[in-house]
């Protein structure tokens, strides 16, 4: 029997990349795919050689369910997800493998849990979605926030900010998916249940400053509940635009009939399209780029019960890193379950502290 190893699918492009390097800095070996040979073996090159590489590609199926074997852990960088990340989903759950992404789509996460979940678990395969800087310190700040609170909680927000340079940073990958999402349905999580959302806004006090969020499905709505069961509300927001926050929140309410305008998807597909032909990778990170996340638990009457605070660096950096320290743990010890996964369903909330904290993401209380 083959000995199970780490794929990384979309390993050319900008997280895959740096996933890569990750992977490599951990002493990890992976085998690295995508869709040109060529860049495939530049880039096993520059990790130092030797490196195995195959490829693959999302419009041949089969191309990538032949790089999946059951025990191997699969990473796929391969965005926007809404449209290509099927393949590598139908290939680890095929193989019974562990499955790795680094989605921040919406329509994506509530795919994997609510659609492929359960065909999963039939078949052995752990599927954790959005397992980067999109939604891994949300779901641990969260985790920990609920358990500093005790069965009281019946609520909680969580909010992701990020400071210096993040236009610039951004990928080609991460602007198509941005656009994929602006049409995308949004939900939360209330009275117990998923419902649809748009545009709900919120302030946050983050290290003394007011902070704006706008309200972004996440898998914390499908993760968090499960573990506590007295939860009835779960937000996550997303505090990337500042003082544009509310006029943000304003254009989400008017979604729905946005997206039913003839011919306005595929102008949106297209353009998504174009950003990635013509994007390029992100900007190199910046000493001034950093990153913050807050939980809040609050009970049935309103009153806040904990607050935990993360801080980080560059979110790619951590992403990247991460899903280095997921993969090579993954493949040495499995993961905890099967089916559709959260982090802390997948390690444990204290080896996912410990984990994050080894890439940088630690807790402030």
């Amino acid at each position: 029997m083959a000995i199970p190893r780490i794929v990384l699918f979309g390993a050319t492009g900008f997280t895959g990349r740096l996933t890569a390097e990750a992977l490599v800095a951990r002493g990890a070996r992976p085998l690295l795919a995508g869709r040109d040979q060529t860049r495939l073996t530049a880039l096993a090159d520059a990790l130092g050689g030797g490196l195995p590489i195959a490829v693959a590609d999302v419009g041949r199926p089969e191309s990538v369910r032949r790089i999946v074997a059951p025990g191997d852990v699969l990473i796929s960088t391969v965005g926007p997800f809404v449209r290509w990340g099927e393949a590598a989903i139908a290939a680890a759950t095929e193989a019974g493998a562990v499955y790795f992404d680094t989605t921040g789509e919406p329509t994506f996460v509530k795919r994997i849990f609510q659609r492929h979940g359960p065909a999963a678990a039939a078949r052995g395969a752990a599927l954790v979605t959005a397992f980067g800087y999109d939604y891994v310190p949300g779901n641990l700040a969260a985790a920990l926030a609920l358990r500093k609170a005790g069965p009281g909680a019946v609520r909680v927000d969580v909010g992701y900010f990020v400071e210096g340079g993040t236009a610039r940073r951004a990928s080609a990958g991460t602007r198509a998916s941005a656009l994929g999402m602006v049409l995308e349905p949004m939900y939360g999580f209330r009275e117990g249940r998923i419902v649809p959302e748009h545009g709900r806004t919120r302030k946050f006090l983050v290290d003394g400053r007011v902070r704006h969020g706008l309200s972004i499905g996440a898998s914390e709505h499908f993760t968090l509940p499960p573990a506590h069961p007295g939860l009835r509300e779960v937000n996550v927001y997303l505090g990337w635009l500042g003082g544009l926050t509310r006029v943000a929140g304003v254009l989400a309410k008017a979604t729905p009939v946005i997206a039913a305008l003839p011919g306005v998807r595929r102008a949106t597909e297209a353009l998504a399209d174009r950003v990635l032909r013509t994007g390029g990778a992100g900007a190199p990170a910046g000493a001034g780029m950093s990153s913050s996340v807050v939980a809040e638990a609050y009970d049935a009457g309103g009153r806040r019960l904990a607050v935990v605070h993360l801080t980080g660096g560059d979110p790619y950096e951590f992403t990247a890193g991460v899903l280095a320290w997921a993969a090579t743990t993954a493949l040495a010890e499995g993961v905890r379950g099967t089916g559709a996964l959260g982090p802390v369903d997948a390690f444990g909330l204290d080896a996912l502290t410990r984990g994050c904290a080894e890439v940088g993401m630690t807790v402030r209380g």
